[in-house]
């Protein structure tokens, strides 16, 4: 569709208007509603009379209590029509059942007030909207076809075939504009307040924070594998080249090939002890945050001042976070920034973990240039952490990051 609302359809030019879907799709939108609001009407008046002439049994209760509930169904069948008119989906504001079986869910839905707002929704669809649908739907279109199919012997009748045909180009306005009109109702009422979709936002950052741990935890164990396993067997190896050296004849071809392979063999644990630095140091799992910042800052290009102050160690996925970020913005100030110092602040005030990382480089630091900014933000965000950045032109840069140590 060009234009995304019912609104902004009807205002463009009459035959972009009557040439789009827009027409169609309120009159598919309406018709659905009479239809489907006549069948409602008639299975609620049907379960309400029957309750009220079975209210001595328990099935009575049991249809009343059904009429009570049926605008959770009339909730979701709304919510999937509105997509004819309004793009956007509109979320389902009911928790999951608190427990298990029919009980729980019974529990939970007449607890939440969108049950009832639903309920009240259906009440107004009944007593009003559903009438304009079918109301609307019979002036647009079975009022002019009745008007020029009335018969026309009579002079007099010609005016009326005139106003109906007329009426014809008319008839997508009206539909559309009270379609409109109708899903924006729609919206109003069936979309969730503020604190419904609480729930929905809890588990998505538990689920977040799983897969972080995950995450780490995963790092962790390739850092053990590496150190362990392949960065011990290259050393082994760089002894038996040692030894073999001693039985070689000094000068000899032998000799010479074995210096050149001890050589790569101690490249190559040079090379394995960064990789696995860069997975996950074994400082962070052993000493903490400011012991492994303290060994990455030596190890920089950059001269770096550390002033990292913790009076206890926060949780693991918060120090990995924070281990990754000091590096990530290290590495882009030594390479993007031209900076000739940085600083790296850390304090824990109460459950919040503050770190700021400076440097006096040209600035202009900007997440859309794929300067590795996004990737930060991204795992501060999986630890439910927040960042800034002001990299003015000209610098110089901060990063301030705060992590929750919850």
């Amino acid at each position: 569709m060009q234009h995304s609302t019912a609104w902004r359809a009807v205002s463009q030019s009459p035959w972009k208007f009557l040439t789009s879907p827009w027409p169609w799709r309120s009159f598919l939108y309406l018709l659905t509603g009479g239809v489907f609001g006549a069948l409602v009407l008639v299975v609620l008046l049907a379960m309400t009379l029957a309750g009220l002439v079975f209210l001595v049994v328990g099935v009575g209760a049991v249809l009343l209590l059904g009429v009570s509930l049926s605008g959770i169904v009339v909730g979701r069948v709304e919510r999937r029509r509105l997509r004819l008119m309004d793009p956007d989906p509109l979320p389902d504001p009911h928790r999951p059942p608190a427990g298990p079986g029919v009980r729980g869910w019974l529990a939970t839905r007449l607890r939440e007030p969108a049950t009832w707002r639903e309920l009240g929704f259906t009440a107004a669809s009944l007593a009003a909207m559903w009438w304009m649908d079918v109301l609307v739907l019979g002036l647009a279109l079975a009022v002019p076809v009745l008007i020029a199919t009335s018969p026309i012997d009579d002079p007099g009748a010609w005016p009326l075939v005139v106003v109906a045909v007329l009426l014809v180009p008319v008839a997508p306005y009206t539909l559309t504009v009270w379609a409109g009109a109708r899903a924006a109702m729609t919206r109003a009422i069936l979309a969730p307040r503020d604190g419904e979709l609480g729930w929905q936002l809890t588990e998505v950052r538990a689920s977040r924070a799983r897969l972080v741990g995950s995450f780490d935890a995963e790092r962790r164990r390739i850092e053990r594998d590496l150190h362990d396993g392949a960065q011990q067997r290259l050393v082994s190896l760089n002894v038996l080249l040692g030894l073999a050296r001693l039985d070689a004849d000094p000068g000899s071809p032998v000799a010479r090939q074995l210096d050149t392979a001890q050589e790569q063999v101690a490249l190559a644990v040079n090379e394995l002890r960064e990789l696995s630095r860069g997975v996950h140091p074994k400082a962070l799992t052993d000493h903490g945050l400011p012991e492994a910042v303290g060994n990455l800052t030596a190890r920089s290009a950059l001269p770096v001042t550390v002033d990292i102050r913790l009076p206890h160690r926060p949780p693991a996925a918060v120090e990995s976070a924070a281990y990754f970020v000091v590096a990530e913005s290290l590495a882009n100030a030594t390479k993007h920034s031209a900076a000739t110092r940085a600083e790296v602040h850390a304090r824990l005030h109460a459950d919040i973990l503050t770190l700021s990382i400076t440097d006096n480089g040209v600035g202009g630091a900007d997440p859309a240039a794929g300067t590795g900014l996004v990737g930060l933000a991204d795992r501060i965000a999986a630890a439910d952490g927040r960042l800034r950045i002001s990299s003015p032109a000209g610098g110089p840069t901060l990063l301030h990051v705060e992590i929750p140590c919850r």
